[in-house]
């Protein structure tokens, strides 16, 4: 890459407003403009207990004096209280709580110098731990402390990161010396707590964990996370000396709809016993939000684009709609390379891995026309790449080298990239969190900053862009996730059992004592803890942190290499191989075409071979779901029932489900006309996911009240469906790739036409509960939103859904707005 400085003259947003709306583009795709004012800041003095050292070194590197925000957090977490630290982009949380943890750890360090001989009686321990859900995040963090570290001209503080790719040698040096450790949780859960003792030093001695990005922890995720810091709790207290208090917990999180339960549910601690800080006092640039919704396209580009679909669940979008719009990738390279001819610094955030690519590329050949020189200045950046690409390309964007890039929302998160001027949004992230974590991107330190979401053909994109207050006036989301949910839960009392035997007065820390006690039974019975007077045993010899995956991807990732070679090119999630790197698959690493010659799902691993091709392929899988009924007394799912309710002849349904899915075939499609070149069936196995999901059931009487014929009911039931998922991340924290469902004319467990929606998670997420809660609310927007959208058959914007398995076939749209009208009207009306 070319060693080009940033632009010496920082645009302002209204200039790069401007320059979306130039190059013949017409106002009218600009629904929206909301400009959010400039905020000054409010200092603060530095705490009298903060070390000196330390203060010289912020100072040093240009903080003279903190936010009044800063203060309030660390000021709380040095009086051991947990804190709640949810403020915007760019705030500056690090120092909140870097300051008072290593204020702790230089007055350990005194204290041992001062009198060795009284070590083991220093009150005041000194060890941290930090967690990010990233590996990228904390070797950023570390990068951040060197810095303070060497301006305050302290050698008494050992920081290191330590995760999978920590080497023997150099974990051991941590866990022997370091006093500062920057790790993620699944290093936590794999390698820490199981070999517990091997890190007793640093449990004993552990004063703070910090835990970033706490608004990533969400849905499964989420309650994993919860249990893996539990039981990190027990065993801090485990190895407590006498007097000392517990390791206090600060949640750094976007801002968020009360923070404090949501810190306090990861945590394992109550709410009470958690201090928000959601004050902002930072300073903030002006910024400008624009709502862009792409025009209606027709001729070549009018069929689905290649790019929307997710990694994860590459199901082909659509046949084109009478009255397409152009598709929210497309519409977003073209800002984003007019934003590079610019000078502009933009991150292009995408809804996948795909989508990333294929920005960039559709950006490189915009800007090419206009200067060659600037090919080299855009790239991609996602998951699936190797550790060194990644860190190449965000050192380019922070110095410059790379004014573009398009990337999916592994950016999201706080690796510190300073000096943005633009973001572009390509599609609804999936909640407001996340909306504003990436705009905040744009203009930070203060600076001017532009933010543009481009919506997709999509029911709650069309929905958002129509009505800005949906964005810019609704509450924020609460971090929605279930530590009690049994097939999470269930592998965790495994994990904790063998680090240390459990005790009954060690069930409370996991949740309810009852049903843990209940859930530990059926471990019990299916042999994989033994019962004794003293406790719960773990007494097999394989690792019991072994039976858990907390990122819920099904298994090891599978590995893509080239097959001359064997080097290799990135990885791919298990959960979504079989969709995208299957025999014949089409993959893309940073606009380069690779073709997959061999799936071996045995050992994880795709072998590709170099080609350019001008064709995509997406899969095609096929779903059928059974209501678990009754979970057996053996069963993980025990106790967790179906709950039934009625409006009328209409049947409301939740509990747990068995969804059975199969990847059947791939479609090879031409680039960028869509065009079928051809089908192949595949020979995948059938993989079954037990969760939790939502159901309503229409008798035939109310079929027939709404003149929906035998012909068009299985269109209108999947109609509704694919609406009725594109609608509930209105009410519930998630997008519509937290969510599947299933649709049918007679279902053998309801005896009656059903539309189930399911959580995409093993054991389920809250998300399916969310609609159960709120039927009416969700059923009238899922109709409305269909009958007001303009299209004549449907379209992406209203029923045609991008990660159908059956290609949307069959869709019916007006039956689907009669059949939701005839079930509403047995609707409560309170």
């Amino acid at each position: 890459m070319p060693n080009a400085p940033a632009p010496t003259l920082r645009p302002t947003s209204a200039t790069l407003l401007d320059v979306l709306r130039a190059g013949g583009r017409r106002d009218e795709r600009l629904r929206h403009v909301r400009e959010l004012p400039a905020r000054p800041g409010t200092q603060g003095e530095w705490p009298a207990w903060a070390d000196a050292s330390l203060v010289a070194g912020y100072r040093a590197l240009g903080v003279e004096r903190p936010w009044e925000h800063q203060v309030e957090a660390a000021d709380a977490a040095w009086s051991g209280r947990h804190v709640a630290l949810a403020t915007s982009t760019g705030s500056g949380k690090s120092l909140a709580f870097w300051l008072p943890a290593l204020t702790a750890v230089r007055a350990d360090a005194a204290a041992r110098v001062l009198d060795p001989g009284r070590i083991e009686s220093v009150a005041r321990r000194g060890a941290v731990l930090y967690l990010s859900p990233t590996k990228a995040l904390a070797a950023d963090q570390l990068a951040g402390l060197q810095r303070l570290l060497d301006a305050a001209g302290t050698r008494d503080v050992r920081v290191a990161t330590c995760d999978g790719d920590t080497g023997q040698d150099e974990r051991r040096w941590v866990r022997e010396h370091a006093d500062v450790v920057l790790t993620n949780p699944d290093f936590l859960h794999f390698a820490l707590l199981p070999n517990h003792r091997g890190w007793a030093r640093l449990l004993r001695d552990l004063r703070y964990v910090v835990v970033d990005e706490g608004h990533a922890y969400r849905g499964v995720f989420g309650a994993h996370v919860s249990l893996v810091l539990r039981r990190l709790r027990r065993l801090a207290a485990h190895y407590a000396r006498e007097g000392d208090r517990p390791p206090t917990f600060v949640v750094a999180s976007a801002t968020s709809a009360d923070p404090a339960t949501s810190a306090a549910r990861l945590v394992g601690v109550e709410p009470d016993d958690v201090v928000t800080v959601a004050r902002d006092t930072s300073p903030a640039g002006r910024k400008t939000f624009a709502l862009w919704e792409p025009p209606e396209v027709v001729g070549f580009e009018a069929g689905p684009d290649p790019a929307e679909d997710r990694d994860d669940d590459p199901a082909v979008a659509a046949e084109a709609p009478e009255h397409p719009r152009r598709s929210a990738t497309a519409e977003a390279a073209d800002l984003l390379a007019d934003l590079v001819i610019a000078g502009a610094r933009t991150l292009a955030f995408t809804r996948s891995r795909r989508g990333a690519e294929s920005v960039a590329v559709q950006t490189q050949d915009s800007v090419r026309v206009v200067d060659p020189r600037l090919v080299r200045r855009v790239a991609a950046y996602r998951g699936g790449y190797l550790p060194e690409e990644r860190r190449e390309l965000e050192d380019a964007v922070r110095t410059g080298e790379v004014l573009g890039l398009a990337t999916t929302n592994a950016l999201e998160l706080g690796v510190d990239i300073s000096g943005l001027d633009a973001v572009l949004i390509a599609g609804w992230p999936g909640t407001r969190m996340s909306v504003w974590q990436q705009a905040g991107r744009a203009g930070r330190a203060g600076a001017d900053g532009l933010v543009a979401f481009v919506a997709r053909e999509d029911p709650l994109d069309t929905f958002l862009v129509h009505h800005p207050e949906a964005v810019f006036d609704a509450p924020l989301e609460a971090t929605v996730f279930d530590p009690a949910n049994p097939y999470v839960l269930a592998p965790h009392l495994c994990a904790a059992a063998a680090e240390v035997p459990l005790r009954t007065d060690d069930l409370r820390a996991f949740g309810d004592p009852q049903a843990v006690r209940a859930l530990l039974d059926v471990l019990v019975a299916r042999g994989a803890l033994r019962r004794r007077a003293s406790g719960w045993y773990w007494t097999h010899a394989q690792p019991a942190s072994g039976m858990t995956d907390l990122r819920g991807s099904g298994g090891a990732p599978v590995r893509v290499a080239e097959a001359d070679t064997g080097r290799l090119l990135g990885t791919v999630d298990a959960a979504s191989a079989d969709g995208s790197v299957h025999d014949g698959a089409v993959y893309v690493h940073q606009g380069r075409t690779y073709v997959v010659e061999h799936l071996d799902l045995a050992d994880h691993v795709a072998l590709v071979r170099r080609r350019d091709v001008d064709y995509g392929t997406w899969s095609r899988s096929t779903t059928s779901i059974t209501i678990v009924d009754d979970p057996a007394d053996g069963d993980v799912a025990a106790g967790r029932e179906v709950v039934e309710r009625r409006w009328g002849p209409i049947g409301w349904g939740y509990g747990p489900v068995d969804v059975c899915s199969q990847v059947v075939s791939f479609q090879r499609r031409r680039l960028p006309d869509m065009q079928v070149l051809g089908t192949e069936l595949l020979d995948l196995p059938e993989r079954t996911l037990p969760t939790m999901a939502v159901w309503w059931t229409v008798p035939a009487s109310v079929i027939e009240e709404a003149g929906v014929d035998a012909d068009e009911l299985p269109g209108a039931l999947h109609a509704a469906e694919h609406a009725s998922i594109g609608l509930l991340p209105l009410l519930a924290t998630c997008d519509r790739w937290d969510l599947g469902g299933v649709s049918t004319a007679l279902h053998a467990d309801t005896g009656e036409a059903t539309v189930f929606v399911h959580d995409a998670y093993p054991g389920g997420a809250g998300f399916a509960e969310r609609g159960f809660e709120l039927g009416a609310t969700w059923l009238r927007a899922t109709r409305d939103a269909i009958a007001r959208c303009p299209c004549h058959d449907g379209c992406p914007a209203c029923v045609q859904s991008p990660k159908c398995g059956s290609y949307n076939a069959p869709l019916e749209k007006a039956a689907a707005v009669r059949l939701l009208d005839a079930v509403l009207a047995h609707a409560p009306t309170a």
